[in-house]
């Protein structure tokens, strides 16, 4: 091993030594089909020199500059990381030589100890925690069915965590020895409509994702009937979703919002021929809460959402949220309390309409 000045600069060096050695020795195996240096940051420096090395060293092969947090703009790929996700980088359009493919590089995470299949018994944990298989397998369901849409909006690939579990973490696929595979054979045909044409997602009620939305809201409690259509919220202020603060997870806080409460209210209109449509569309709150929020719609509740989400999620609406919609004026009220950490709120509503159907 070369010896440098100090110890940043040798370990830098040795880095080197071994990444010259590594792609050296498996570059002519053909399972390996990209090449990433860095993981979160950990250890990451001189990324764009060390990806143009790789670059010119290996020209067959992709390279990752940096699988999630600290993205150089340089190399093949985007990547996030989102638990439990699922979310996606917002696709490049424009790059100096080509837009780089957009990757969730970790999602997942969720956790289910196996008794006498762990490593520890005690002390293990996963992003999110389940006490069935069942509910497992119902959470990763739903998180393959929010994966389908983002793959329309640009999504390239997808990794989730993890393949089995490791030590302390009891997020995978199967159990720590292998024993017990976690998922059922329900998830498969999940997994094949990850292949099909993805969804497209009409905006009924646009979020603030990419275009900040009028609002009216108030962080004092605002008495019975706040969430009707008729209450008079002329006095509460107006602002652009969405409302949080700084920091959090994946939010684009147009207005801040830093008290335990806030109450938001917002109108929309639907043209007749629209509203007749409706009720045999596929609906969806689009949303990203942090975190319990209640929803409701021209005065009727319909999802409570619990905890936090890291990104926008769609969640099926309550009861036959068609049936509530008019030709005319609606109302959309959320009620969000935060406990702690970051804070956010945005939400609107999409229709689900699958390429080719009616």
């Amino acid at each position: 091993m070369r010896s440098g000045d100090n110890e940043g600069e040798d370990a830098e060096i040795q880095f080197a030594d071994e990444l010259e050695a590594v792609v050296g020795f498996l570059r002519n195996h053909p399972s390996i089909v990209m090449w990433v240096p860095f993981n979160e940051g950990w250890g990451q420096h001189d990324t764009e020199g060390i990806v143009d090395w790789l670059q010119r060293t290996d020209p067959t092969r992709l390279v990752n500059n940096a699988s999630g947090w600290t993205d150089r703009g340089v190399g093949d790929v985007l990547d996030i990381h989102r638990y439990p996700g699922p979310g996606a980088p917002a696709p490049e359009t424009i790059s100096p030589i080509t837009p780089r493919a957009a990757v969730l590089g970790e999602f997942g995470g969720l956790g289910l100890p196996m008794a006498d299949h762990t490593w520890v018994e005690e002390d293990n944990w996963g992003y999110r925690s389940y006490e069935t298989l069942e509910d497992l397998n119902g959470a990763y369901g739903d998180l393959l069915t929010q994966l389908r849409p983002l793959i329309g909006e640009g999504l390239a690939a997808a990794i989730y965590t993890q393949t089995t579990d490791v030590e302390i973490e009891v997020n995978g696929i199967m159990s720590y020895d292998r024993k017990v595979i976690k998922l059922g054979a329900g998830t498969q045909g999940l997994h094949r409509a990850l292949h099909d044409p993805p969804p497209r997602l009409r905006p009924v009620v646009p979020t603030s994702r990419i275009v900040g939305q009028p609002w009216r809201f108030t962080t004092g409690d605002p008495g019975e009937g706040w969430q009707d259509p008729g209450f008079d919220d002329l006095s509460w202020l107006q602002g652009l979703g969405g409302f949080g603060t700084e920091g959090t997870p994946g939010a684009v806080a147009r207005t801040t919002w830093d008290t335990p409460e806030i109450w938001i209210r917002r109108s929309f209109s639907l043209t007749d021929e629209a509203q007749t449509a409706l009720p045999d569309a596929r609906l969806f709150l689009r949303v990203h809460h942090d975190e319990d929020a209640e929803v409701y719609l021209n005065g009727t509740e319909i999802a409570e959402l619990a905890g936090h989400s890291t990104g926008y999620l769609l969640v099926p609406m309550a009861g036959e949220p068609a049936s509530l919609l008019r030709a005319g004026e609606n109302t959309l009220a959320v009620h969000v309390r935060q406990t702690r950490g970051g804070q956010y709120i945005d939400l609107g509503i999409v229709e689900w309409i699958e390429v080719g159907g009616s």
